[in-house]
């Protein structure tokens, strides 16, 4: 805070003017008058702020020109309150980061992350969106279109703050799975769309997304957008460089195969990571001569499986019993059809149902297949923050509002998967999912009638889901 403000202030306090509050925005100040009030409900004390006008060095305090800002003392009003309580538990742990990284704009960036956890929020509605729901913890972001989209573009280029957030993810992690995916986007201005490889073989312009998720936590890591005609092995080590994962375990798919990959990893002057990478299926390691003289059971598969050493690593070789029958098949029938030269054919049938892995770890192999087959986390995150929290829509101008995008859309993605993690917890992933769960709490509300709170019914099916996630939302007066 400049000194003139300090000095402001002080003058205001020596003319018996209290409970003054000055915030800064955007390199602008601005008054309020703050007080607090006992909740009983709550049984906790909250506070009440309420505009003044802005503050200029010259001219002083300029007044808010008579518009009147409503607030729960002036009228009854009524929010949202079990879904408001929840999704701010789930992100409470990032709120310490996010005002360590952003610390002029992280309450947008929490009101936006929140309010699109519950949904596809255009920025036009977020305000709206963030009115009905309650707000717990006094916070007052801008939420104005206008404002917003400039907020976006900010995070976008604050690579620093968001890889605070990334960085103490990651530590809070032992294995870590990174994969890449694509969306599309038609915008001629948004440099990063470019024409490349996916899977869909869709020759549009398309924006790459680089994520690591953590296999031990269940939680994203980190997220990077990226042109979309860089290979994924280029985008692993410039990923790898950002962030501090000296040993961890790193699992990582077929795409990301070399000799290369290998020694950035894990040789002599590699990054000390640990990892379990899948060969491609034309390698020359399987050439390599390795027994299946052990065999274990997953998921009611029969999977054989042998180990042999080679040079500074060890090749775990599987053999899926099932899925060597139905790639057998698929052989036949496309020999049958003469869709296959011979010569495939017999290589194809050699390899039917084999997956052949690269790890720096001496462990038993069934360890390895596990954390293999720990990938599918990856694989569930892209599907959620594409489909679910719709992050693909990317009718944006420049890199730099992608960029914060992005980012923001990551957060709502770890909203989202918190709460997948607390229906896991009580066994009740089968019967809801995490928009589910909020639209059944947001079934409670909180009304505020001239400056006491009061929440209202808790419906049974409401208290008996929240007892058996063990969140204990409700206060305990509305319990009895």
């Amino acid at each position: 805070m400049e000194q003139w403000v300090k000095a402001w202030v002080e003058e205001q306090r020596d003319q018996g003017v209290k409970c003054l509050e000055v915030k800064m925005r955007r390199k602008s100040y601005y008054v309020y008058h703050s007080s607090t009030y006992w909740d009983k409900a709550l049984k906790k004390p909250r506070r009440i702020s309420k505009y003044l006008g802005a503050l200029d060095p010259n001219k002083g305090l300029i007044k808010s020109g008579g518009r009147h800002r409503i607030y729960p003392s002036d009228i009854r009003n009524i929010t949202e309150y079990g879904n408001s309580m929840l999704l701010h538990e789930t992100i409470k742990d990032l709120k310490p980061l996010l005002k360590e990284g952003f610390p002029d704009c992280w309450a947008e960036i929490c009101a936006i992350a929140m309010v699109r956890a519950t949904g596809n929020v255009p920025l036009k509605r977020i305000k709206d969106a963030w009115e009905k729901l309650y707000n717990a913890e006094n916070m007052n972001p801008y939420l104005s279109t206008k404002k917003l989209s400039g907020i976006i573009r900010e995070v976008g280029v604050n690579r620093a703050g968001q890889n605070i957030i990334f960085n103490e993810l990651a530590d809070l992690s032992k294995q870590l799975v990174y994969d890449l995916s694509s969306v599309f986007s038609r915008s001629m201005s948004i440099n990063q769309a470019e024409k490349g490889y996916n899977k869909d073989k869709i020759q549009v312009p398309q924006i790459n997304l680089a994520l690591m998720c953590s296999a031990d936590t269940g939680l994203p890591t980190m997220i990077r957008s990226l042109p979309g005609s860089v290979k994924d092995i280029k985008t692993l080590y410039h990923s790898i460089n950002e962030l501090d994962i000296g040993g961890k375990i790193l699992i990582l798919d077929r795409g990301f195969f070399s000799e290369g990959t290998i020694k950035f990893l894990g040789g002599k002057k590699g990054k000390k990571i640990s990892y379990v990478l899948q060969t491609k299926r034309n390698s020359r390691y399987y050439d390599t001569r390795i027994h299946l003289n052990e065999y274990f059971s997953y998921h009611s598969r029969l999977i054989k499986c042998g180990k042999r050493k080679h040079n500074d690593f060890y090749l775990y070789l599987f053999e899926d019993q099932d899925l060597r029958l139905e790639e057998q098949k698929a052989l036949y029938r496309k020999r049958d059809e003469h869709k296959i030269e011979k010569e495939e054919y017999n290589i194809g049938m050699k390899k039917a149902g084999k997956i052949l892995i690269v790890s720096d770890m001496d462990v038993e192999k069934q360890e390895i297949y596990l954390l293999y087959k720990k990938r599918e986390v990856v694989e569930k995150m892209f599907d959620t923050y594409k489909t679910v929290l719709n992050a693909d829509k990317l009718y944006l101008h420049d890199d730099e509002s992608v960029f914060g995008h992005v980012f923001i859309a990551f957060l709502s993605l770890y909203i989202h998967c918190k709460l997948e993690q607390h229906l896991k917890n009580a066994k009740l992933n089968h019967k809801f999912t995490p928009i589910d769960l909020l639209y059944k709490y947001s079934k409670v509300y909180h009304l505020e009638i001239r400056g006491r709170g009061i929440i209202s019914e808790v419906p049974k099916k409401v208290l008996d889901l929240d007892e058996a996630l063990g969140l204990l939302m409700f206060p305990k007066t509305i319990r009895s």
